[in-house]
């Protein structure tokens, strides 16, 4: 509801036009009336109505002067011009001191009334204007610190002319003490035994890592600390040049580390980044700070790493590919378990040695994949038999966030693979020594049948095949053909009235007193006193 002040000198015009009105169906109250423009100042004073309805002549101070006593101390109020003269000079000074709207009389009771329906309109409309900027404001102001931190996230990773970062330093109260900036990334690394056992405890830990560091450094000039969507704590800290502002970095996250670990169950790790200045690359500034806080995964957590130190190690180019897929192969094919975990501790001792960055670490991770599920297809025909599939282990590198995650992961990945490959290559062996015995009960009678024939027949090389028979059969392979032989022989001497030298020709022997020692070595008997033993008088 609107409040409503009738202002002119006619007495009969101010009371029928407050009679004859429905004011509360129109939206407003009429709150009273005046005779003359002083009158009038004084009732607004005291009450501030809404709307001034004001006739233009009238003794003392007219509607025009009323309007623009009106327009100086309240402009909120809305003055409609209500007269008898069609006057132009008056129309244009109404406009001029902006009045809702200009009626001639005389004026009905519903031309009134739509006049101040759509006056209504416009003040409602107003009204919510200004109650949702109002809202807006108070919005602002209650968000204020997070569209702060929002704004020098986006600062400190998106490209920004220096006319916009200008404007958002105003907007944001950030004063720099310098042009250079250096930037601290600072994140949790590990939490004590029982010291956040929910999510909410390892959040509230976070946040008291933030309050900490906030507290250290929201009093020291020229510095910002925020946090961006990584849950990372970042210090921004200025100064007038580059080498001044690494020692005052190293000094802040000393204190920072010192005070953290000292009052709360954490480890933390702190990456100092290459100073900048505001105007120049800060995203770039703000990678290396992230890069040297990534080498906690290398060189170990609970530290503070300079970015620029890292820079300083001498590495070797990352490993070649092809010589280590060719070690890898190798131990894959033909290693033990043992090989194979030494392989892998030289690997990634090469990693520590050098503190290759964890990017570079992940690189040559998804290369051994690689090269094992290609193996695995080479000797299966299917990639991943029993490891999974080649896209999966991929993405499984990704979420692993230390070299010794990343270590144990390998060595586990590694040796199901050599045992796989092992329990192949046992079951291709065992296929291979027997068809070599097959070869030998078939060609026995051969005096020339030699180890290097039966390797040929097998396609392997003749001193693999002989430590391969010997380790899974137990027997050389002179001990093999010997015991066929000395078999079959002793079924000709039971089983036929052949001469001992007939038989020793049939088994493979060109000399028959060689087989007759040799026969008599394997059974204790000479070939003539087994027959006699084991065959009833009269037959043998």
């Amino acid at each position: 509801m609107y409040k409503l002040l009738v202002v002119d000198d006619e007495a009969l015009v101010r009371e029928a036009i407050r009679e004859q009105m429905n004011w509360n169906n129109l939206g407003f109250e009429c709150i009273g009336d005046c005779e003359d423009g002083l009158e009038a100042l004084r009732f607004i004073e005291r009450r501030q109505p809404d709307v001034v309805l004001t006739d233009i002549y009238m003794p003392f101070m007219n509607g025009i002067e009323l309007a623009q006593e009106l327009h100086v101390r309240y402009p909120a109020i809305k003055v409609v011009i209500l007269t008898g003269y069609e006057e132009f000079d008056y129309a244009q000074q109404a406009l001029k001191l902006k009045v809702a709207d200009y009626i001639l009389k005389p004026v009905t009771a519903d031309e009134l009334g739509n006049v101040l329906q759509k006056l209504k309109t416009d003040m409602d409309i107003a009204r919510q204007q200004k109650q949702d900027y109002e809202r807006l404001q108070h919005q602002l102001k209650k968000n204020w610190p997070l569209l702060k931190e929002r704004f020098l996230e986006r600062f400190v990773t998106s490209p920004m002319s220096v006319r916009e970062k200008k404007e958002n330093f105003d907007y944001f109260r950030v004063r720099w003490k310098g042009a250079w900036l250096v930037e601290l990334a600072i994140d949790m690394d590990e939490f004590a035994s029982g010291a956040a056992r929910s999510l909410s405890d390892q959040e509230l830990l976070r946040f008291a890592v933030y309050n900490i560091a906030q507290e250290m450094v929201s009093n020291r000039e020229g510095a910002e600390i925020f946090r961006d969507r990584e849950n990372h704590v970042l210090v921004l800290i200025s100064g007038e040049n580059a080498g001044d502002l690494r020692e005052a970095a190293m000094d802040i996250a000393g204190e920072i580390h010192r005070t953290v670990t000292s009052l709360l169950p954490v480890e933390i790790s702190i990456g100092i980044g290459h100073p900048c200045e505001w105007t120049g690359d800060v995203p770039l500034a703000h990678q290396s700070a992230v890069s040297a806080l990534d080498y906690r995964y290398v060189i170990g957590r609970n530290e503070i790493i300079r970015i620029s130190d890292m820079e300083q190690i001498d590495r070797p180019a990352l490993l070649s590919v092809v010589p280590m897929q060719r070690e890898l192969v190798t131990r894959l094919k033909t290693g033990t378990r043992q090989e194979m975990e030494a392989w892998i501790e030289g690997l990634f001792a090469t990693f520590r040695t050098h503190v290759f960055p964890i990017d570079s670490c992940r690189l040559c991770l998804q290369q051994v994949v690689l090269t094992l599920t290609q193996t695995l297809y080479e000797l299966t025909g299917q990639f991943g038999e029993g490891l999974g599939d080649a896209a999966g282990l991929l993405s499984e590198i990704g979420r692993l966030a230390s070299l010794d995650e990343m270590e144990a992961w390998l060595k586990e990945l590694c040796l199901k693979a050599v045992d796989l490959i092992g329990g192949i290559r046992e079951d291709h062996n065992a296929l291979q020594i027997d068809k070599a015995k097959e070869y030998v009960r078939k060609r026995f009678s051969d005096p020339e049948l030699s180890l290097i024939e039966v390797a040929r027949h097998v396609s392997i090389s003749p001193s693999y095949f002989s430590s391969l028979f010997k380790r899974i059969t137990g027997k050389t392979f002179v001990e093999y053909l010997t015991e066929v032989r000395m078999e079959k022989a002793r079924e000709l001497l039971r089983m036929t009235s052949m001469r001992t030298y007939e038989i020793a020709y049939a088994v493979g022997y060109s000399d028959p007193h060689y087989f007759s020692s040799a026969f008599k070595r394997h059974t204790g008997d000479t070939p003539t006193d087994y027959r006699a033993r084991i065959l009833p008088a009269g037959k043998a």
